[in-house]
Parts: structure tokens; sequence; C-alpha cells
């Protein structure tokens, strides 16, 4: 590993070639596990017309699917447990793949197994719990019907004896001699019924029987375990009394309906305390052993939980490779497999080591052959970043991936993003929070890139070095327009400004006088709260954003240039990138110089005058808005270019291509033939050639018209569209010095200290909530707009698709996300 990796180059993709992989049988296994801890190679499915089925590992991946069941299972008992995954775990040592599917198999066994147990016994502990709650409180009912009947009978002897009747002795001798076969005998029902179906219960008890039952509730004070549930539910102990065989089928019912759990129960009070003992004896030893499979159940999760992660990789990592595998084809002797694919040219030395390695380590005969393929196929689009350059590269991703080795927009981004971010957030004081918040990310990436972090979270941790970039042009910018949180420091030396004498106090710039040298840095801190800052504010941000749009669109057609120069396409130099400089410079990059020229020199020209005018009357006297000599002929001229521009973009080019293409086509009736392969292989080539090859004149003709069009609007609307940099400055200095004025000063203006903390906290939160947060989204998707429409449609295809390769560290990261 002590070898240098070349230098990375943002601005084009790293150079691809399209390779084949011959492949012994034996050694294949361990050469696509070399090439997946390596990462540079991207497989092309060879079996793309076969169904995932009829492919040759389907059963080994079968088995890994099976596996990650079982891991899946192992993850809900460990979480049943309150066990977490030990990351990276180093207990155990090695294992093959076939000896962790017994493993998995045994454990999985043994864990339903004991799951089962554990079921059985705890819906037994709960059916004996709720028993034991029966056998009490419907004793209670017993006892305390017996009690008051024998106190009614006691209270009946003494009347009869006390007060007597001629009644009495009939009475009496008929209830003597009244047959006992002939009394009715009440039956009974107990059990357990959920409270919130306990009104339901009695109401459907007392309709369904006409009122011939007598139900008797009682409240139990705690919630009970449901054996047939599993969940604590509240219930009342009931017992319905009833008449007859059809009352009772029918009360039977009910309780099934109702979800009652019924138990047996005697009003024998003798042998109620009998059962009660004896249900109190199960229960003790049902609660031994349920808390002896418990510890043994908890011992043999923890030892899954200790090996967990070395397994989920591993059937992970051997998934990856059979479904890798079910890409390659065979060689017709069937003993090779064959792969193609997409590797870097930098990355050959490595690729070819690893085939050697695997060679030797699975003791094959034959080493694996790699050879370099010519195509005319697109090779993906591979850039290598770092954690710093990776989230600008995904900005411009998003857009489009960059077609092969086209002029990266990544390698410019960097720069001009934060920058065009800052000119729209230029606060000094905002700035440094944002960096501060942003450091606090970047120290702590280590823990946080390890972690689940909630969506915004991850956004604003991935994009860390971006807003860090960000926080830090802010600053910049803050220092240039001299706001700290909207109030101006003299940081840089004194104003330059003093008043001529104490009445032009009166914030004014009149009567006031340049006593000093100008201002080194930035704007002049006496501009801020004086009634010509918001028009000298306005005037410098809207020429600043103006310079700015322009000099970033001519970097994106400069950037056509380097593209055309690249790949070769005189055309598009000639027809498409000068004409488009004269156009754009014509017009705006004048624009830009008037206005560094009203600058330097101090004049009050009127640069929309000089601009309209241009065009309704070029031949007129600018009289005082000239602005330096010959300007009235230059304008002629440069308006003369760019009329001359349009016609150059939209006809030479379809002509050109036109002529190209019958030039290329006239000579193709014959070619000359080498070998039987090489022949067949430019037929193949010329067929997918002339398929893409084909040309009409009419659609070029359209398409170009329609480029032209887009250009010429687009250069108005594009440099209209960069005053959105002028018009986010003003709106977030305006906003932060409302927040400073009339929350946090006003608040100072009534000497309370009440008013004061609730005024700071107020502005406290209106800055983070609405400058640094709102404000900060909105500046992000104003320059993302700026990147991706005024910037890269200059140059930027975007038509690529990205380098995939077999790598098991994405691999890893795909099945976590």
């Amino acid at each position: 590993m002590g070898e240098t990796l070349p230098t990375m180059d943002l601005m084009r993709s790293e150079p691809m070639q399209l390779a084949r992989i011959i492949i012994p049988i034996e050694s294949a296994h361990r050469t696509i596990s070399y090439l997946g801890d390596l990462g540079l190679f991207q497989f092309k499915d060879l079996n793309s017309g076969k169904s995932p089925f009829q492919r040759t590992f389907a059963t080994q991946i079968k088995r890994c699917g099976e596996m990650a069941r079982k891991l899946r299972f192992f993850r809900v008992q460990m979480a049943k447990a309150g066990l977490l995954v030990l990351a990276r775990s180093a207990y155990g040592s090695e294992i093959s793949l076939d000896e962790l599917e017994v493993k998995l198999g045994e454990l999985e066994t043994e864990l339903i197994e004991m799951n089962a147990n554990t079921e059985k016994l705890q819906r037994a502990y709960n059916e004996l719990l709720e028993y034991k709650l029966v056998l009490q409180k419907a004793g209670d009912f017993f006892h305390h019907a017996q009690s008051s009947a024998t106190a009614q009978q006691r209270e009946y002897e003494e009347h009869r004896l006390v007060e007597g009747s001629m009644d009495s002795p009939l009475l009496l001798e008929q209830e003597m001699t009244t047959d006992i076969s002939k009394q009715v005998k009440l039956g009974y029902v107990s059990g357990l019924v959920p409270r919130e179906k306990s009104m339901a219960f009695e109401r459907i008890l007392f309709r369904t029987t006409r009122g011939n039952v007598f139900l008797k509730q009682n409240v139990v004070e705690e919630p009970v375990m449901d054996p047939v549930q599993g969940d604590k539910v509240e219930k009342n102990v009931f017992v319905v009394f009833y008449s007859g065989e059809r009352a009772k089928n029918k009360v039977l019912k009910i309780c099934d309906a109702f979800g009652a759990n019924r138990y047996p129960f005697t009003d024998d009070i003798g042998k109620r305390h009998q059962m009660i003992n004896e249900v109190s004896g199960k229960l003790s030893e049902l609660k031994t052993t349920i808390d002896v499979g418990t510890l043994h159940w908890s011992s043999v999760v923890q030892t899954i939980a200790n090996q967990f992660e070395q397994w989920t990789n591993l059937v992970k990592k051997e998934k990856s490779i059979y479904h890798t595998l079910n890409t390659l084809s065979f060689d017709v002797t069937k003993k090779c497999l064959v792969a193609e694919g997409w590797c870097p040219v930098f990355a050959t030395t490595q690729i070819q080591k690893a085939l050697q390695r695997a060679t030797v380590d699975s003791n094959s005969q034959i080493g694996a052959i790699f050879e370099v393929l010519h195509t005319k196929e697109s090779p993906p689009t591979y850039f290598r970043t770092n954690k710093f350059t990776s989230a600008f590269q995904e900005i411009v991703d998003a857009y489009g991936v960059a077609k092969y080795q086209e002029a990266n927009p990544g390698l410019f981004t960097i720069v001009t993003f934060p920058f065009l971010f800052a000119v729209m957030f230029g606060d000094w004081g905002h700035g440094i929070c944002l960096f501060l918040a942003t450091l606090f990310l970047i120290l702590r990436e280590k823990k946080y890139s390890s972690q689940k972090l909630g969506d915004i979270m991850e956004m604003a941790f991935g994009g860390r070095y971006v807003i860090l970039m960000m926080s830090i042009f802010s600053i910049y910018t803050g220092f240039i327009y001299n706001e700290f949180f909207s109030v101006p420091f003299e940081l840089f030396g004194r104003s330059a400004y003093a008043c001529r004498d104490p009445s032009c106090g009166d914030a004014t710039t009149i009567g006031m006088i340049k006593v000093r040298d100008t201002y080194p840095f930035g704007v002049d801190p006496m501009w801020h709260g004086t009634r010509s800052e918001l028009p000298f504010l306005n005037s410098l941000k809207m020429k600043m954003s103006i310079l700015l749009g322009v000099a970033q669109m001519n970097l994106g057609i400069l950037l056509s240039y380097f593209n055309a120069k690249f790949f070769q396409n005189d055309i598009n130099i000639w027809y498409q990138f000068i004409p488009q400089m004269i156009f754009l410079n014509s017009l705006f990059g004048y624009l830009s110089l008037l206005i560094i020229v009203k600058w330097c020199t101090g004049s009050q020209a009127d640069l929309y005058h000089i601009m309209i005018y241009m065009f309704l009357s070029p031949t007129d006297d600018l009289g005082e808005n000239q602005l330096f000599w010959g300007q009235k002929y230059l304008q002629i001229l440069l308006l003369l270019l760019a009329l001359v521009a349009v016609p150059w973009m939209l006809i030479p080019k379809p002509l050109i291509l036109k002529k190209q293409h019958e030039e290329r086509h006239r000579g193709q009736a014959y070619a000359p033939l080498y070998s039987l392969d090489e022949n067949i292989e430019s037929d193949l080539d010329y067929k997918s050639h002339d398929e893409h090859e084909e040309f009409e004149f009419s659609e070029v003709l359209v398409h170009q018209l329609i480029h032209t069009i887009e250009f010429v609007l687009g250069s108005v609307s594009n440099t209209a569209s960069y005053l959105r940099l002028w018009a986010l400055s003003l709106a977030h200095s305006e906003l932060s010095s409302v927040f400073y004025e009339k929350v946090l000063l006003l608040a100072w203006g009534f000497d309370n200290v009440i008013i004061l903390v609730i005024g700071i906290i107020v502005f406290i939160f209106a800055t983070v909530g609405v400058l640094l947060v709102m404000e900060t989204l909105s500046a992000f998707l104003h320059a993302l707009r700026l990147h991706w429409v005024e910037f890269q449609n200059k140059f930027y295809e975007g038509d690529g698709y990205k380098f995939s390769p077999f790598s098991f560290a994405l691999t890893s990261d795909e099945d976590e996300d």
C-alpha cells in the first residue's frame, strides 16, 4: 500500500477504460472479493437477458437471503432484550459461510423453542393469576351473600318469636313440607371481562336472557396481564347466575364474544381456600421456571449481540459477491468466468495485483487474465473527491452528472458558490455565528458520522464544509459591507468624513467634508444611518451584481471553449464560442466597462440612458452621458458585432454539419478486410455508429435555432437574474437593521430590566430563526439557481452517468440507509 495515488483532478473526470477479466472458476469468489475490497471496478451485466432465478448463483443468493432473514430475527430479539449491536465487534474468530449458516440455524431453532416455551409458561402464569383473582373476588361475593342471608334469617326468627301471628305456623309448615327436588337451583359462570366492555357485556346479557340472569361485578384495582393478548388490561371479575341450560349456553356464547376469560369456581369455603393455596404454589413454581428461562434466553441473545456485526457483514459481503458473480458469463469451455466492466486507468496496476493475490490465495493453477477492450461506448464519469470536495460535487451532480471528461463546474463551485452566497448574506456577525455552528459539526464529525441523524441534521452535517466556506466568505463580505448585526465599525481606520460644524449631525451627508484619506477597506462607516445610505448601497450592490454576473457568464462561455478544444470540436469554437463571447460582451461586457469607468472617474452619467439609446438611436450624440472619447463609435461597432453574432451562431453550424455528414458517408461502401473477428467488430461498430449518427438537417437547424434564441434572450434574462444578489443582500441588511433598531435598541430605551431581557430574547430568536436559518436557506437556493441556470447552461451538458464500482464499503452504506 506504499503507492501514492495520482493527484486529484477535478477539472475533468478520471480517464476510464473498458476491461475484460477472464477468471478461473476456482478463484472466482476470491477474485470478486478482492476487487470488492479495492472498489475500483464497475461490472457490466453480461446476463441481462436472464431472470434472477435463471442465473448460476441464484441458490447461493437464496441462502444468503435466508441467513439475512435469521439475522433480522436476531435483531428483533436483541431489541426486545434492550441490547445494542456492538459496532465492529472483535469477538469471535473468522467463520466460513457454511459454518455460519449451520450456527444461525441452530441459534434460530433454539430461540424459537425458548420463545414458544416462555410464551406457554407466561400464558399459564397469567391464567393462574387471573384464576386467583376470580377465586378471591368471587369468594367475596358468596361470603357477603351468605353473611347477608344468615343475618336475614336471624332477623326473621327474632321477628317471629316476638310478634307471632296466625299465618306463621301455616307458612312454616308449608316451607318444611316443600319437596327439595322441586326447589329451583341456580347455576353460575365466573371469570374476568375487560373493563371497557363491561357495560356492553351487562347490557347484552340482560337483553339476550330477557332479564333472567343476575350479574355481579367487582373491579380489579391493578391492570391484569391478559393471557391471550399478552398486554396489561384493566378488568372486572364477574359472576353470572342463571337458571336453565338454554340460559347457560347463551351466557357462555356472550362470554366468548366479549373476550371474557372463564374460570371454574366453588362456593365451598374450604375447597376455595385449598384451591387458592394450590394456585399460589403453582404461581411460585412457574415464576421460578420463567426467571430461569429468561436468564438463559438473555445469555443466548447476548452471545448473538457480541458477534452480530461480524455475521451481518459477512452475509452482506457474500450476498454482494454472488450478485456480482451472477453478472459474469461462462466462456465456451465452462471452466472460466468472463467479466467486463469499467475501471480508471490509474487503477490498472492495483487491479492486476488483486488478481494475482486472488490466484495465489486460492491455489489456482491458472491466473486471471486482464485485458483492455476498445469501444465507442461512453464511459462512466468518476471524480475522486474527499470529504471537503464531495459536497460541492454533489451540488453539481444534483443538476446532472458530467459527460465523460467534460469540464467540471464542481471545481469552480468550491469558490464561486460560497462567494455568491456571501454576497447575499454579507454580515460578519452572522458569518461568525454560522462559522461557530459549523465548526461544532466539524469537530464532532467522527461521532456524528457513525450515528443516525434526522433528515435536516443529516443534510447540514453532509454539507458542513460547504457551510464552513459560506460562513468564511460571509465574514469577508461583511467586512466589505461593514456590517456586524447591521452595526458599522471603524475596523480598518477612521472614517474619511467629518461634520463641517455641529449642526450637520442630522443623519445626512450634506454638510460633511472629507478630512482624511478614503476608508481603506469596504464601505465607510459614516454612510450607515444617513439618508444617503440606501441610494448609495443600492447603486453599489446593483452594479457589483452585474459585474459578478457578467464575469461568471464569461467564465461559463470560456469553459465551453476548453470543452470544444479538449474534444477537438472546431465547429463549436468558431461558430459557438466566438459569437457568444462577442454577443455577450458587446452588450453586457460593455455595460460592465461603463460601470468601472464611472466608478474610476466619478462621472454623473446615466448608464440606463446610455444602454437604452445605444439601441434606439445609436448615432445620436451622448452629451453629458459621454464617459470617454470615441464612445459613440465604439457603441455602433459593438451593436453591429452583436447583430452579426446572431446569424453567425444560427446559420453556419447546421450547414457545416450537413456537409461533414455527407462526406463521412460517401466512402463507406467499401471497407478493408483484415481478420474475421475484426471485420465483425467493425461491422458492429458501423451499425452502432449509424444508429447514433442519423442526421436530419431540419432537426439540427431547429435545434440550433432554439439554442441561438435561448442564448440571445438568456443573455438578457441571466444578467437580470444576477440582480438577485443585490435584492437579497439589501433584504438581509434591512432585516438585520430592523431587528437591531426596533427590537434591541427599543428595549434598551425603556430602562427596564424585564423589558430589556425580553428584548434580548426576541432579538436572539429573530436573528437565529429568520437571519441565520431562513435567510441562509434562501441565499443558498438563490446561489444554487445562479450556478445551475446562469452559469452551467453556458457549457455544461450533464448527460453522463456516475461510475458505480463494486465496493463493500458502498454496499454496507446503502444497506444501512
